[in-house]
């Protein structure tokens, strides 16, 4: 590796050539302003903050974000030539930027107002009237003052670099240059609130947060988000018990810095419908009405009193965390079921080895490999933060993406190799195209959705893929390129612990037909709303529903217990490469709800099955005894590869895209008036341009 010494500020640095100045005072801990410069972006050069000083050079300053660092330069960041001209530069930007500080969202947190403090100067010299610039409509997510940008092109380079979705532009010269659409079109993306981020100003805000609180006033606590499989790093800013906004958190290995749209915006669904006290269902009306936690598990105590085992099951949902998962899976052992599973989407696999349904290569082994397969499976819509990596692999590196399994708009170029099953033995059959760029790359990655599996010849595909990833050679020493791209957050932590049918028990689709033919007299559900449990759980079965939303398992509950919503208390998550992180409480749940493993430890007690543990950290201690893995935080236990699935005939019906809707996907989204903001936006939107286009 090539390498160039320099000296900044009398501070001597070895770097690898080709790095910036910028980057290599930031090595040093040198502070240098910018505006337009963003680590993760194009370099643009435009806003001219960044200017140092290099001795030998031009009698100029420089722009260091542009200048590649030389061997023997010599740099000063803070001499006099520099202050001045970045006084100058500062001069400029505030000649058209409005009075807005006491309005503005940004207020507190604005890199104008930080480095006008830092570096600028104390007064203007211009007197000419200030510029206005029309808002833009962008959609229900992003609130635009237009007015107050800078030009710094950052929005303009995300939703081209990063989203994939280049609707963004700047538009005319000189004064009269503004950032907009081209044709009044919506920012449709699901990344859009990253735009909020990269903003340095106040002229993109967020629409559902205006005027709703000041940075300060808020209580900053770092998660983990629950709403896809990925785990993304964030922090939640809440005052009282209300959930104010939802900010990304750094994590190169997952999230990197960003965040999806569901993530950031549907926390308004945290305070909407929620179960708030325990609720009975009235033998004689027939509808729930309100009830003490003793009379709620005096009935549950009396429903389950002289029932055997194999006649009560539980499912656990997708939202939930370890703890509670572990639980209820000794509360169901203790009352003898061996029926129960986390699986509610009805997937099919084998759970017995971990390499089968993992994430192995890691999220951050995208950045790793040089072609991708992607079998049933939308990533925008299943795992968009995942998607920005994938996009990011051909961006940067020209990596050739296929795909087997429904079409869809990705924000990618891909090939397209077929619908299904079929597809895939045609695929290891191919000597040209794609196949064969797969077949010579040294390290191939397939991403299987979870999709894949919701169907009923599930473990033999299961296998099929096995014996595809064989062929094709994608596991090899120091590289697994199997992946399997889970949706809910739930799934690798219950899966890892062993909430699946155990021997003699029932899975998903069993425990269904089980409440229809009366084998099982009793059901215990977990945060379980994936599925129309009032249409498919039969009315003779007793329900319990324990969660935080009047959802579709409220809807069907015979006794409802209000849990702990995943902004309301610690728990560990595991995401779909299997990365241990621990998520925290920010604020407390509504009324009467509890903390979901608090319920069932309460609960076992009145049925005479005590739990052997008191407090959350014992209940730890308990789950570390036997699964030794989920106590390092940060970290994924090596899973060796070895067979997995059933062998069987596969279906030969496609593979479908399991996410129809990408903003109404679990029970806090379907209560979030954004979210259903979002739906109507972007639906009408998109009639619209089908109307234009007719």
């Amino acid at each position: 590796m090539a390498t160039v010494k320099l000296s900044i500020n009398d501070m001597e640095i070895e770097v690898e050539r080709g790095t910036s100045i910028l980057q290599a005072a930031e090595a040093l801990g040198i502070e240098v302003p910018r505006f337009c410069y963003h680590d993760k972006l194009s370099v643009p050069a435009n806003c001219r903050m960044c200017l140092v000083e290099v001795e030998g050079g031009p009698p100029k300053p420089v722009a260091s974000c542009a200048m590649a660092a030389g061997e023997g330069m010599v740099v000063h960041t803070d001499s006099e030539m520099v202050k001045k001209a970045r006084k100058g530069v500062m001069e400029m930007l505030l000649i058209n930027h409005p009075l807005d500080c006491p309005i503005c969202d940004q207020g507190g947190e604005c890199d104008l107002q930080d480095q006008a403090v830092g570096y600028g100067f104390d007064r203007s010299r211009f007197s000419e009237n200030k510029r206005a610039v029309k808002d833009k409509e962008l959609g229900p997510l992003i609130s635009t003052t237009m007015t107050r940008c800078i030009n710094c092109t950052r929005c303009v380079r995300f939703a081209e670099e990063i989203a994939g979705t280049p609707v963004l532009g700047q538009l005319n010269r000189g004064e009269d240059a503004e950032i907009g659409t081209f044709i009044d079109e919506l920012v449709q993306t699901e990344l859009s609130g990253n735009l909020i981020d990269v903003c340095p100003v106040g002229a993109l805000t967020s629409k559902p947060y205006v005027f709703k609180a000041r940075s300060w006033e808020l209580k900053k606590v770092e998660t983990i988000d629950v709403h896809d499989a990925v785990g993304s790093n964030i922090r939640v800013d809440v005052r009282g018990r209300e959930v104010m906004r939802i900010l990304p958190r750094l994590h190169e290995d997952v999230n990197e810095e960003w965040i999806s749209d569901r993530t950031r915006f549907a926390y308004d669904g945290l305070n909407n419908q929620r179960l708030d006290r325990p609720y009975i269902r009235d033998e004689d009306s027939g509808k729930l009405v309100e009830a003490s936690w003793e009379a709620a598990f005096a009935l549950i105590a009396k429903k389950l009193s002289g029932l055997k085992g194999e006649q009560i099951a539980g499912l656990v949902g997708d939202l939930v965390e370890v703890e509670s998962i572990v639980a209820l899976k000794d509360l169901l052992e203790k009352l003898g079921s061996p029926n129960m599973d986390c699986r509610t989407d009805g997937a099919q696999f084998d759970p017995s080895n971990r390499t089968g349904y993992l994430f192995n290569s890691t999220i951050a082994g995208i950045d790793e490999a040089d072609a991708i397969l992607l079998v049933g499976t939308n990533p925008r819509h299943e795992a968009s933060v995942l998607n920005a990596r994938i996009r990011k692999a051909q961006f940067e590196r020209r990596v050739k993406i296929g795909l087997i399994g429904e079409q869809a708009a990705l924000t990618y170029d891909y090939e397209h190799l077929g619908d299904g099953p079929e597809a895939l033995e045609k695929f290891v059959k191919a000597k040209s195209g794609f196949a064969k760029v797969f077949k010579d790359a040294q390290k191939p990655m397939i991403i299987v959705g979870s999709g894949v599996f919701e169907r009923d010849d599930g473990e033999a595909l299961h296998h099929a893929l096995y014996a595809f990833a064989e062929k094709l050679g994608v596991v090899k020493d120091g590289w697994n390129g199997f992946n399997v791209l889970h949706r809910a957050a739930s799934r690798v932590g219950a899966l890892d612990v062993g909430f699946v049918p155990q021997v003699g028990g029932k899975d998903f689709g069993a425990i269904v037909e089980g409440t229809k033919d009366g084998s099982i007299k009793a059901l215990y559900m977990l945060g379980a709303d994936e599925f129309d449990a009032r249409a498919q759980i039969g009315w003779k079965t007793f329900v319990i529903y324990q969660g935080h939303h009047g959802d579709h398992g409220a809807g069907r509950a015979d006794v409802i217990l209000p849990g702990a919503a995943y902004t309301e208390k610690d728990g560990i998550y595991l995401n779909t490469e299997g990365r241990v992180q621990y998520a925290r409480r920010a604020s407390f749940p509504p009324g009467e709800a509890k903390e979901d493993w608090k319920i069932l430890r309460a609960l076992s007690e009145s049925l005479g099955r005590t739990l052997p543990y008191n407090t959350q950290m014992e209940l730890r201690d308990r789950i570390l005894d036997d699964f030794k893995h989920l106590g390092v935080v940060d970290s994924i236990a090596p899973a060796p590869w070895s067979e997995f699935g059933t062998k069987g005939a596969a279906d030969k019906a496609p593979f479908v895209n399991p996410v129809r809707n990408y903003y109404m996907t679990n029970a806090i989204c379907r209560a979030s008036e954004t979210m259903r903001a979002c739906v109507e936006s972007f639906a009408r939107a998109d009639d619209e341009m089908l109307e234009a286009a007719e």
